[in-house]
């Protein structure tokens, strides 16, 4: 990093700066920068130096920013994102969308709808590149290097921008033989005589329970349940083995509506639909790529599976 006191080398010890307050740690920022744990402690310690204030809290667990360090890493984020737009704004109106997006999204939405159609977006960015994860859990996406993550379900206060993309529609689905067997719920009143593959959430580990709209309002009961899963091809395959009723993201079982392997029961007592968005870290800017895709994957998912 240089040191000459130009504005190239400020907007480098901003960036340093605003890692460090994402990771909440030195070490995970200078990792996550590339560098030395000493060259960003140092870069920090210069731009205090420089303002004249304490920006940081340091302990031996965790770094956070002082009242100083909040408005200035806002600022920070401000600053750099007019430079990075500055910087691209020629180039990129001349060389198109390019470089690479490291992508997040849930398991079965990658397989099913995000991958088979991403021939046709990057046909449409021939000088963009993706790196596609699929995962269900909560990404960090400053410790984990990536540009934006899909998330399904209520979000937390990450301080992370969301993209509000729609609403999920669930509904409830038995296969033929658990009919044949059991007879089909009308109400959920009717759930106690029933039986449900019951579905622990990968993170918490806490089984969910039956939800359903009435008159707007959300109601939940348990069900009795003899398995246990916890991703959601275990959930369709149990459901499809006949092993009892399952709430299910519609687009989950699409092909199984459509060759019967799967019916729908109580379709007038769906669980609220689940938000999806789509978050990444800066406030103020996306990348001429990020909103690209961005833009694109809100599409393709409207069309696709909301």
């Amino acid at each position: 990093m240089a040191n000459n006191g130009g504005v190239v080398d400020r907007i480098d010890l901003f960036r340093t700066f605003a890692r460090v307050v994402e990771c909440a740690s030195f070490t995970r920022a200078a990792d996550s920068l590339g560098l030395p744990r000493s060259t960003v402690s140092a870069a920090v310690s210069e731009l205090e130096e420089r303002v004249g204030a304490r920006l940081l809290h340091r302990t031996t667990r965790k770094v956070s920013p002082t009242q100083d360090g909040v408005a200035f890493y806002e600022r920070c984020l401000r600053l750099i994102a007019d430079m990075e737009e500055t910087e691209g704004l020629f180039r990129e109106a001349s060389a198109g969308t390019s470089g690479k997006l490291r992508v997040d999204v849930p398991g079965r939405i990658g397989r099913l709808v995000l991958a088979p159609a991403l021939p046709d977006f990057l046909e449409a960015h021939p000088q963009l590149d993706i790196e596609l994860r699929l995962t269900d859990r909560a990404v960090d996406l400053v410790e984990e290097s990536v540009d934006c993550v899909l998330r399904v379900g209520p979000l937390s206060d990450s301080g992370l921008v969301a993209r509000k993309i729609g609403d999920l529609r669930l509904i409830n689905v038995a296969s033929p033989a658990y009919l044949e067997t059991h007879g089909a719920p009308t109400h959920p009143a009717e759930l106690s005589a029933h039986i449900a593959v019951n579905y622990s959430s990968p993170s918490t580990g806490r089984v969910e329970a039956w939800e359903w709209l009435d008159d707007g309002e959300v109601r939940t009961t348990a069900v009795r349940g003899r398995v246990t899963v916890n991703s959601a091809e275990a959930y369709i395959a149990c459901c499809l083995a006949g092993l009892g009723l399952i709430q299910i993201p519609a687009y989950d079982v699409k092909q199984h509506l459509t060759s019967g392997e799967l019916i729908e029961v109580m379709p007038g007592h769906r669980a609220a639909p689940m938000p999806m968005s789509l978050l990444y870290p800066h406030r103020k800017h996306l990348s001429r790529r990020l909103q690209a895709f961005a833009d694109w994957l809100e599409e393709l998912l409207k069309k696709d599976i909301l």
